[in-house]
């Protein structure tokens, strides 16, 4: 091998190494800043491919907060209150000043870190605005575009069940 095919060589294998080392290094990173979704029966029962979220772990949970279960510390700014969806309800803990949609009855997204296996510790709470809203260039392609749907009396009946 010619001397100048060695240079090259050595070149290309550093650039492959650099590369590969780059590349890892942004997977490693990005698989430490993802937080997974889960919602309060997920969290509790597991997901159906059977992962559950292990105590210690970052997370995101969603669901609406539970009528009734806002508890407020008078002397601090500490809130604890339930979340839920379908299932089961898990507790959530977060010390600071909650947004301004929050409210009981409403949706939530909670992040924080795992507890124990009800509890969440929240470092970040997001109310949810209003599921109806839509801007209003949108609402007027609707009214313009969308034909409403007409149910027949069994369809009707079939959705009260």
């Amino acid at each position: 091998m010619t001397p100048r095919r060695k240079k090259r060589l050595w070149i290309t294998l550093a650039l492959v190494l650099g590369a590969s080392t780059t590349i890892g290094l942004v997977v490693y990173a990005l698989n430490q800043n993802m937080d997974l979704f889960y919602t309060p029966t997920e969290i509790v029962q597991g997901k159906p491919d059977g992962s559950k979220p292990a105590v210690g772990q970052r997370l995101r949970i969603g669901g609406m907060v539970v009528e009734g279960s806002v508890k407020r510390n008078q002397e601090s700014l500490q809130i604890q209150f339930d979340v839920a969806d379908v299932g089961p309800a898990v507790t959530v803990t977060y010390e600071g000043i909650l947004p301004d949609l929050f409210r009981e009855g409403q949706g939530i997204v909670a992040q924080g870190v795992l507890v124990d296996s009800r509890t969440v510790k929240a470092s970040e709470v997001l109310a949810k605005h209003d599921e109806e809203y839509m801007p209003p260039e949108i609402a007027e392609a609707m009214e313009k575009n969308h034909q409403p749907l007409e149910y027949t009396e069994e369809q009707k009946q079939g959705s009260q069940l």
